[in-house]
């Protein structure tokens, strides 16, 4: 039986230290995931799961709300997805090139995910988070809003790549609606749009905007929650369950399930991982629980 508390898959790796094992010999690409396997488990959930953290500190009635268990792997599953996003000789990660306009862009056969998000929500932050285990990979980081004025184009090896776009709100570029919504309608392997949220100020009007710009263009998206680190605990988790109603209420095509994370503490990223490489079609992890 699994501990108390832990989702199946959680509590049977602790329960099975040679499953354990198995996980560790079969990835051994990612050492960083090694590591985290060898925490305790409620550091491990924090890390991995910072949403099923976060639930523990709910009432009953508001655990309700919460969707936890839409996008479901195994700790294996994540394993699996950090060796897509090792670089090696055999999996290349590297910057591709940068463009203003759509028909600057490269022409890529493979998968597509973009991240856009408003200046200062920390996007370039999170993308070099991502790419930790790609330390060649240069993604640059400004303290200064606004820094990226391009799409910027990353290749995950053979499996996708990864668009970095420009920021909006604050010295956005005065081309960007044009660059970012012609991008939107019009790039046709674009699989997934991941929509960044501030979790200290929650959503903007600005976000509002680019809600609004998904939903009318049909696309399926993902919002993620940026900065935790830099809220309380009770704050957090105000804002998560205003968004959480947010998404559930205002939106048809956003997935339903949030992503906290921090590019800081890398809360969240290793789960965030595991659903790019799902979503691209270079996973298959069957954890979806969601149609």
């Amino acid at each position: 039986m699994a501990a108390p508390g832990l989702r199946p898959g959680l509590g049977r790796l602790f329960e099975m230290p040679a499953a354990l094992g198995r996980v560790r010999r079969a990835y051994s690409t990612s050492q960083a995931f090694a590591e985290v396997l060898r925490l305790p488990k409620k550091q491990l959930t924090k890390l991995v799961f910072p949403l099923q953290e976060l639930e523990r500190h709910l009432v009953p009635d508001s655990k309700r709300e919460f969707h936890l268990k839409i996008f479901d792997p195994s700790l294996e599953d994540i394993a699996r997805a950090e060796s897509i996003f090792t670089a090696t000789a055999q999996n290349r990660i590297e910057y591709l090139s940068s463009a203003e306009r759509l028909d600057h862009a490269p022409a890529l056969p493979r998968p597509e995910v973009c991240f856009i998000g408003r200046s200062n929500v920390g996007k370039s932050s999170l993308i070099k988070a991502l790419f930790s285990l790609a330390p060649d990979v240069e993604v640059r980081v400004s303290k200064k809003p606004g820094h990226t004025k391009k799409m910027n184009f990353f290749k995950v090896g053979k499996y996708f790549t990864l668009v970095d776009m420009p920021g909006y709100g604050y010295r956005a570029p005065e081309d960007f609606v044009d660059m970012v919504e012609t991008y939107l309608k019009e790039r046709k392997n674009l699989m997934r749009t991941f929509l960044l949220v501030d979790s200290v100020v929650g959503i903007q009007k600005t976000d509002n905007i680019a809600v609004e710009m998904c939903e009318e263009f049909a696309l399926p998206y993902v919002m993620v929650l940026t900065k935790i680190d830099k809220s309380s605990k009770g704050h957090l988790l105000k804002q998560v369950l205003q968004i959480q109603k947010f998404v559930d209420t205002k939106t048809q095509g956003c997935f339903p399930q949030l992503f906290p994370v921090s590019a800081v503490t890398y809360s969240g990223i290793h789960l965030l991982r595991c659903f790019i490489a799902d979503i691209t079609g270079n996973l298959k992890t069957h954890g979806f629980q969601f149609s």
